[in-house]
């Protein structure tokens, strides 16, 4: 199976890599796709093609859109071909528990039949880079975990936490993802601290914008806004359709993870 392959070689990667990834500029920050795979299209014809451009993506890959897999593995193959362009990192739903509540690991079994193409994920979810850091001065995390989450899954932190951390730290800025931003991008703390949405109209009814912050330095940074791929320029999810076979989805899979191996 090439996913398998796939995943199997983006461990290996992966296992050279810190907890805390070095990266310099210039690079691109992105945050959650959550499966809105022709979203990612528009993103990367938005921000430049790997690997005219480097990347950096804070997490939250899969669930609730309708392509997880298709995402995971355009990302992952990129990984493959250049693993010095781009840097995954982890995001809450990149998680064994949290996948079997919102999409990932019914969206595998749906379109392979069984559970493996999940577990193959799973291995290198586990493996996947908490944070990066820009030239020693930018922070990028997924989210952040300081006080209690009204939602219940997390922890909150303020303007005080934020300023004590980066001076601390001798941080400029923090990026971070996991939040909708209605606007795409949201500068808090005076500054301090950015969150960047990249999945725009998410969950297909949001109507949101999405962006990507590109930073030419640590000093020199500006967002590029995007919006979702019309509904009429999208494939039909063929995992909602009850009437395709599984050998069609296991055959159609595989030709397409051939696909972006050959081209990536």
């Amino acid at each position: 199976m090439f996913l398998q392959k796939l995943c199997e070689t983006v461990c290996e990667l992966l296992l050279e890599e810190g907890n805390i990834q070095p990266v310099s500029c210039p690079v691109t920050v992105c945050g959650d796709i959550h499966g809105q795979f022709y979203d990612l299209e528009e993103l990367f014809r938005t921000g430049g093609q790997v690997p005219d451009t480097n990347y950096i993506f804070m997490g939250d890959f899969v669930d609730r859109g309708y392509y997880s897999l298709e995402t995971l593995t355009r990302l992952l193959s990129l990984k493959a071909k250049w693993p010095h362009k781009i840097t995954l990192l982890r995001g809450n739903h990149e998680s064994r528990q949290i996948t079997q509540v919102y999409g990932f690991y019914d969206e595998c079994q749906n379109k392979y039949g069984n559970v493996n193409a999940w577990k193959y994920c799973c291995k290198v979810f586990d493996l996947l880079t908490i944070a990066a850091i820009i030239d020693d001065e930018v922070l990028c995390v997924h989210g952040d975990s300081w006080s209690m989450s009204p939602r219940g899954a997390g922890w909150l932190f303020g303007a005080r936490v934020t300023h004590q951390f980066t001076e601390t730290n001798n941080l400029k800025l923090i990026c971070r993802a996991h939040q909708l931003v209605n606007e795409g991008i949201k500068y808090m703390f005076d500054g301090k601290l950015v969150t960047v949405w990249s999945a725009p109209n998410y969950c297909y009814r949001a109507g949101n914008v999405a962006s990507i912050l590109s930073f030419t330095s640590t000093n020199e940074k500006h967002a590029k806004l995007f919006d979702a791929v019309p509904e009429d320029k999208r494939g039909k999810p063929l995992h909602l359709n009850v009437q395709v076979t599984r050998v069609f989805l296991d055959n159609s899979r595989d030709s397409l993870l051939s696909r972006y191996l050959s081209k990536a």
